[in-house]
């Protein structure tokens, strides 16, 4: 008993304090992050580790993926170039940094190796990070009631904007925002993780085509 409690408790606090480090140091990286955070699931929840992350089978649904997801990441795209880009950059007064595009336009190749690079380390990558595991060890540390799934959004929504500093201020909070929406659509979906990871890949997708021809 005193063995799992130690591996459910001190695993995810090790494995987040080392995610913590790297980011202090300047090293951190959502590609290093997700090893750590794959190993520490194994260790705690040992042949369920993907399952623990909201990898279902019952998510694999062709339709789900192929046709839902696109159409919500459009939509969500849509909020976000026509509601919250010019809302927040106008409330800030500081608009979006989108320099990071630059070395990409009009370089079709560098365009097919960011978005397959978006598909790793953004879709996969900080869905495993921020849904699978950050919002699945807040549920299993503080509960599911109303308020505990509300500031799980809300905290986790937070963090995921901040680590997008390098999109400037009004890029933090939008980015926020629509973190707080893909951690709604998760807990909605009842930690379907496949399904966000489609979300989010579409989405960065469309975006980045769009930001190649602008």
């Amino acid at each position: 008993m005193k063995k799992d409690f130690l591996k459910s408790t001190l695993t995810p606090i090790i494995a987040l304090t080392l995610c913590c480090i790297l980011y202090l140091l300047g090293y951190f990286q959502v590609v290093f992050a997700v090893p750590v955070i794959l190993l520490a699931s194994r260790i705690e929840y040992g042949k369920k580790t993907f399952t623990s992350l909201g990898f279902q089978r019952s998510g694999l649904k062709a339709f789900q993926l192929l046709v839902v997801a696109p159409l919500l990441a459009g939509a969500i795209l849509l909020l976000y170039l026509y509601v919250l880009v010019p809302g927040v950059t106008y409330l800030t007064g500081q608009p979006m940094d989108f320099s990071m595009m630059d070395p990409y336009r009009g370089n079709p190749a560098a365009l097919i190796g960011i978005i397959v690079l978006a598909w790793i380390s953004a879709a996969f990558g900080e869905e495993i990070l921020f849904r699978g595991y950050l919002m699945r060890q807040f549920t299993k540390f503080f509960g599911s009631s109303k308020v505990s799934i509300i500031l799980n959004i809300v905290i986790l929504g937070a963090v995921f904007g901040w680590i997008h500093s390098y999109q400037g201020l009004s890029g933090q909070i939008v980015t926020g925002i629509i973190g707080t929406i893909l951690a709604t659509i998760f807990h909605l979906r009842k930690d379907d993780l496949w399904f966000v990871i489609a979300i989010h890949g579409f989405f960065d997708t469309i975006a980045l085509t769009l930001l190649y021809h602008s």
